[in-house]
Parts: structure tokens; sequence; C-alpha cells
């Protein structure tokens, strides 16, 4: 419970803090973060020794994992933030790339599935959604206690988008719903919560990686766009939305799915190969090794 407080309290605060003073604040608290959570930043610093690849210097390592808390740190600064922000302020803050692949992949009327990562800033970004009346359906990995659980995703829904528990029964019936409405179904491709996933090559290490995004995709006929966001200096925000994937639909559906699976991979790699200090991933991807 000490956790749900100290939320709600960020949530009092938070919105009166201007933003120079809060972006500061919250990438000292980061860097503190970084030097005393130091399971946390071990972790962080294995995954990133894969994405960042053998030639990467233990400096170079430490200095990109330092900005990954540094950016969570602001993330977390922007979710108290998110009730008091006008939908204007959103539009003004947030430079969407590609956002013309969004209406196309809804002609066939078989609905798309977003799917990014942990990566950048959804809970600004995504308000993007309700500023251009796009309908959307999240899931949300379920938090202890409760009450934290229902007052973030309280937090993320002020504006209208739609956050439901991953792990609920009635989430997957949700989505289906929303895309036979021909509407938008949003899916993490870097983290299993469900421990469902299935092991797949990733940065050339095999990794437990959630799959309900390509299966999904082929049982319905919707769209896979690949989206991901970057914070950008001075905390303004770019979105990029891929064009979608071409999922092959042969009959074999575990062929069909390792084939799609190997295409959001590749796009994930990409992103996060360009702009690893993006990636706010606090959970062991691989074994975590030493460093």
């Amino acid at each position: 419970m000490l956790t749900y407080w100290a939320f709600r309290l960020a949530g009092l605060v938070v919105p009166w803090v201007p933003p120079r003073l809060g972006y500061w604040l919250a990438g000292l608290g980061g860097s503190l973060a970084y030097r005393l959570d130091r399971r946390s930043a071990r972790v962080v610093r294995s995954n990133l020794r894969r994405v960042l690849g053998p030639g990467a210097t233990r400096v170079e390592i430490g200095r990109v994992a330092e900005q990954v808390f540094r950016n969570q740190a602001k993330n977390y600064f922007d979710l108290f933030r998110v009730p008091h922000l006008t939908l204007e302020q959103v539009e003004r803050w947030v430079q969407v790339q590609g956002w013309e692949e969004i209406q196309k992949a809804k002609a066939p009327g078989k609905g798309v599935i977003i799917v990014s990562c942990h990566f950048g800033n959804i809970d600004v970004v995504g308000q993007i959604l309700a500023a251009r009346r796009e309908p959307i359906v999240t899931l949300a990995e379920r938090l202890q206690p409760p009450q934290l659980f229902d007052y973030v995703v309280g937090l993320r829904r002020s504006k209208g988008l739609l956050f439901l528990p991953v792990d609920d029964t009635g989430s997957l019936k949700a989505m289906v719903r929303a895309l036979r409405r021909n509407e938008l179904v949003a899916l993490a491709a870097d983290r299993d919560v469900t421990n469902s996933g299935v092991p797949f090559p990733f940065f050339g290490e095999v990794a437990t990686l959630p799959d309900g995004h390509v299966t999904l995709a082929l049982r319905t006929g919707a769209t896979i766009l690949m989206t991901f966001s970057r914070r950008l200096p001075g905390d303004t925000f770019a979105a990029y939305v891929e064009p979608p994937l071409e999922l092959t639909r042969t009959g074999d559906f575990s062929r069909d799915l390792t084939a799609g699976m190997a295409q959001v991979v590749a796009v994930m790699e990409k992103f996060l190969r360009h702009y690893p200090d993006q990636w706010v991933y606090f959970q062991p991807m691989w074994p975590v090794t030493n460093g």
C-alpha cells in the first residue's frame, strides 16, 4: 500500500510542478535510482549488452543504462500530468510520422493491431489517438495492490482510451469485438506478462516473447502496424508508424506464426538499435550477465 499512497501523493503534487523543473528533478531522480537500485541497473545493463552488441564498452553500456533510468523517471512525471493535459497540448508535443498508415490499414474493415514495446513514452504519446478520435483497446499489466492498478489505469484512461487487464478473460473478447468494429487494439511485443510466450531469436539469443499479436492478426485478418515513440530533446515526442506487416497465410498456422514473429522482431530490433536509451524495460529479457 505504500507505493499506492506514494502514487496518490505524486498525483496531487506533480501537476503543480513547472515542467522544466519537473523534468530536471525527474532526470536527477533517475540518475540517483540508477546508482542506488543495483539489481535493476544490472538487469538493464545486461539487456543493453545484447542490444548494443559485443563491441560496446562497459562505459557506453553504463551511459545508455543511466539514460534509460532518466527517461523512465520522466515518463512517471508525465503519467501524473496526463489528466491535466489538454488534447491540444498533446497535438503540439507529439510529432507523428506515418499517421496515414493507420487510415490505410483500416480500409479493409478488419481492424488494426498496434504493436510496440516498452519504448519511449506511451502515457502522453498514446493520447494522440484520443486527440484524433481513434478508439483503441489496450491491455495493461495488473499492478499490486489492486488500488494501484485502478489508479494508474484511471490516469491513462482520463482522455478516453480504454485499458483492460492483460490477465482478464474478458479482455480477449473485448479486443475481438473492437477489431470487428474496425477499431484499434494495442499490444506489447517484448513483455511476456502471462507466461504464455514462445522462445524466439532476439538480438541473436533466444528470448521468451509474447505471440498474441500475430496470433490475433492471423485469426481475425486484422492488420499489424508496428509503432514506436521517442522522447526528443526538450521533452517533446516523436511517434513513428511503420508500414503494415505482410503476414503470410498459407494454411500452416505454426509456420505463418513463426514468419509473422520474425517480422515483428526485425522491426523491434531496428528501433532498439537506433534508440537503445528509449527501451524502458526493467525485467531480464535474457539470463542476466555480470557488469
